[in-house]
């Protein structure tokens, strides 16, 4: 994937979930990515993967966007240990449904080991988004 990248260090910055929503929206603005409702749901999956490395992993060190097929969300912690969705959800119980969240709204996620942490990333198809960038947009299915 080539494109357009952008980066916010979020180490040791109070608010890093408040901080990394605001700088995705202002990103999307930017790429003009920001007109559908699946922005809404690149937000949802930003907030979720911050807002785990920051309980779950040591902090969320950077958090990286970037544009080209697809949108490509990047969120580098401090624990090599891969994340893992709970095998039984409690429903009505805060808590422990942010992986599941990032299932549902994205095209793919996953996770590397990066340095002394990790990234865990997600994907969302850039159709999704209102096109992509440098690329023309998928032909319909006949």
């Amino acid at each position: 994937m080539s494109g357009q990248s952008r980066r916010l260090s979020l180490g040791s910055i109070r608010g890093a979930v408040g901080k990394g929503r605001d700088f995705t929206r202002r990103t999307l603005r930017d790429w003009g990515w920001d007109q559908e409702e699946s922005a809404e749901d690149v937000l949802l999956v930003v907030s979720e993967l911050v807002a785990n490395a920051q309980l779950h992993a040591g902090g969320c060190h950077e958090l990286v966007l970037t544009a080209g097929d697809v949108l490509r969300i990047d969120v580098v912690d401090g624990v090599t240990l891969p994340p893992r969705p709970r095998a039984v959800p409690r429903p009505g119980v805060p808590g422990g449904h942010g992986l599941r969240v990032v299932q549902v709204l994205s095209d793919r996620w996953g996770s590397y080991r990066y340095g002394v942490g990790k990234v865990v990333w997600a994907e969302i198809d850039g159709f999704r988004l209102g096109g992509y960038r440098g690329h023309a947009a998928p032909s319909p299915a006949v």
